[in-house]
C-alpha cells in the first residue's frame, strides 16, 4: 500500500541515484562496443581514499571543514579517475579487450581498496559532508537527486549536441569506417572510459556521504547491475545504439524493483536472483531485436 506514495517515490528516487549515474557512465563505455567491469571498483576506491584524506585532513586542519572536504573529494576524484585512465590507455592505446582490461582493474582496484585500510572502513568523517552531499535537501528535493539530474543533462548535451558525443556513436557502430573518417578513434575511446571513471567516482563520493563512511565493498553489484540497467534502457551490447535518457529510465525501473521487493520483504540474495534474471531477459530481448533489424535490412 506505501510503494506509491510520495514519500517512498521520492526515497526510491535518492536511493536510485548511485545507480543512475554509474549507468550513464557504463553507457558511454556501451556506446563504443565495450563495456566497464570496474565500475564498482572505482566506487570503492574513490569511497575509501576519499574518506581517507578527509580523516587525515580533519585531523591537521579541525576548523577548515570546507577545505577537508574539498581536498577529501579531489583525492577520491583522482583515485577514481586513475583507473579509467588506465582502462582507456589499455583499450585505445594497447588494444586489450574491455572485458579483460576493465576486469583486471577491478581485481587490482580492489585489492588497492582493501589494502590501504586492512578492509576496515573509514568512520571519522566531517558531519558537514554527510549532511551536504548525503542527507542535505534543496526546496525538498534530496542533494543526491539534484546533482544526479544535473549530471543526466549534462550527460544529454555531451551525447546529442557535441562532436565527441556522435564519435562515441561512430566508434561503436564501425570503428574502421570511423578511422577512415578521420575520427581519431584511440582518443574517443579513452574518453568514454575516462568518462566513464569519472561518473562512477561521483556516485562513489555521494554514497560514502550518504553511509557516512567509506567502504571497499559499496559498489560490488554495481558492474551487473549498471549493465543490466542499460540494456532494459535499450543501450545495444554491440555498440553505436542508446540514449541518455532511457539509460537512466532502466536504472531508475531497477530502482523500483528493487524497492517493491524491499517493501514486499524478499530476501536480498533472491533479489540478486531477479536482478540477474531482468539482465538475461533484456539480453535476449536485445539479441531478438537485433536480428529483426538485420532481416529488415537484407
Amino acid at each position: 500500500d506505501s510503494f506509491l506514495t510520495v514519500r517512498n517515490l521520492v526515497n526510491v528516487a535518492r536511493q536510485s541515484t548511485y545507480l543512475v549515474i554509474v549507468t550513464m557512465g557504463q553507457m558511454l563505455a556501451l556506446l563504443t562496443g565495450g563495456f566497464d567491469l570496474s565500475v564498482g571498483t572505482i566506487l570503492a576506491l574513490s569511497s575509501v581514499v576519499g574518506a581517507m584524506t578527509m580523516s587525515a585532513m580533519l585531523g591537521a586542519f579541525p576548523n577548515s571543514v570546507a577545505l577537508v572536504i574539498f581536498v577529501g573529494l579531489m583525492g577520491g576524484l583522482c583515485a577514481g579517475l586513475s583507473v579509467g585512465v588506465v582502462n582507456g590507455i589499455g583499450v585505445s592505446v594497447f588494444n586489450v579487450n574491455p572485458f579483460m582490461m576493465t576486469l583486471g582493474m577491478a581485481s587490482v582496484g580492489l585489492g588497492i581498496a582493501l589494502y590501504l585500510k586492512g578492509g576496515v572502513p573509514v568512520y571519522v568523517l566531517p558531519e558537514s559532508f554527510s549532511n551536504v552531499f548525503g542527507f542535505g535537501s534543496f526546496f525538498g528535493v534530496p542533494t543526491p537527486v539534484l546533482v544526479t539530474a544535473s549530471l543526466i543533462i549534462i550527460m544529454y548535451f555531451l551525447v546529442n549536441w557535441t562532436k565527441t558525443g556522435r564519435y562515441f556513436y561512430a566508434v561503436g557502430g564501425n570503428i574502421k569506417a570511423s578511422s577512415l573518417s578521420g575520427i581519431n578513434t584511440k582518443y574517443t575511446l579513452f574518453l568514454a572510459y575516462l568518462f566513464c571513471s569519472a561518473l562512477a567516482t561521483i556516485s562513489g563520493l555521494l554514497l560514502t556521504a550518504r553511509l557516512e563512511t567509506g567502504e571497499a565493498n559499496i559498489g560490488v553489484s554495481m558492474p551487473l547491475e549498471s549493465i543490466a540497467a542499460c540494456v532494459i534502457g535499450g543501450i545495444s551490447l554491440k555498440g553505436g545504439v542508446g540514449r541518455v535518457e532511457n539509460a537512466a529510465m532502466g536504472a531508475l525501473f531497477i530502482g523500483l524493483i528493487q524497492n517493491g521487493m524491499n517493501l514486499a520483504r524478499i530476501e536480498s540474495y533472491l533479489q540478486t536472483v531477479v536482478i540477474g534474471i531482468l539482465l538475461i531477459i533484456a539480453v535476449s530481448s536485445d539479441q531478438f531485436r537485433q536480428r529483426l533489424i538485420t532481416k529488415s535490412t537484407d
